[in-house]
């Protein structure tokens, strides 16, 4: 498992934000088609150790590279203070990002006999699934990462030149239950970054969107869209410091 000690992630925590106002080296940490890779050893550590509905995800730079530092919270969203933090670093896919979303469909059929055994009615009515979490469509997803892409530079180019990097990401504040395994056979979460409008800012937001990948029983693999809409960049989104 890839871990900072604290005085290790207190340097690349201080090097992200020295770097924030520097488009040339954000350029060069940042390639908008890499992503995070977290095993399930690092999730299971942080899933154990928080103990808030979130946690935190800080940005940093280790090793000349952009790296995403796994932060448990108190019941309080306070940091917890710990002797070693997860982390992974942004580096290219390996191969494909699959992303594959279920939805199931109730199909009601009604059908009326006499009491001949005739029958006198018959009907049927599809209703459509509502979902009990707030899981982000697999489109909105796609459209997120898609717009990364292609404008996240252009984004990065108007924060530094415009407001001195003092509005760039420094961390994210994650839904803890994005790494709760939906069903057994977890081996991996790929978190990618994603651009969102955002009505309540009223300007185009960064967001973490976490994949989660499941090994069948039969061995083979099956990708689930396991993403998530509720990672808030800080700032400006800073409820815990």
């Amino acid at each position: 498992m890839n871990t900072l000690s604290r005085d290790q992630f207190d340097v690349a925590v201080a090097e992200w934000t020295n770097r924030c106002s520097d488009y040339k080296s954000i350029q060069n940490l940042i390639p908008t088609n890499y992503v995070f890779n977290f095993d399930t050893e690092q999730t299971d550590w942080m899933a154990a150790q928080n103990k808030y509905t979130e946690f935190c995800a800080e940005i940093g730079v280790h090793e000349g590279k952009l790296v995403a530092i796994l932060c448990p919270l108190d019941s309080r969203g306070q940091k917890l203070i710990v002797d070693k933090l997860p982390y992974s670093p942004l580096k290219e896919l390996e191969g494909d990002l699959k992303l594959q979303e279920t939805e199931q469909y109730v199909v009601i059929k009604n059908a009326v006999l006499s009491k001949d055994l005739q029958r006198t009615d018959y009907d049927s009515d599809t209703f459509f699934p509502v979902s009990s979490q707030p899981m982000l469509a697999q489109d909105k997803a796609i459209d997120a990462i898609e717009t990364w892409r292609n404008d996240g530079m252009t984004w990065f180019y108007r924060e530094c030149s415009e407001f001195k990097g003092s509005r760039i990401f420094k961390k994210f504040y994650v839904p803890a239950q994005d790494l709760t395994p939906t069903k057994a056979g977890l081996y991996r979460i790929v978190a990618s970054f994603g651009l969102k409008y955002s009505e309540i800012y009223q300007r185009v937001l960064p967001t973490l969107i976490f994949i989660s990948f499941y090994k069948q029983l039969q061995g083979s693999i099956q990708t689930i869209t396991n993403t998530y809409d509720w990672s808030q960049p800080c700032p400006p989104m800073c409820p815990f410091n």
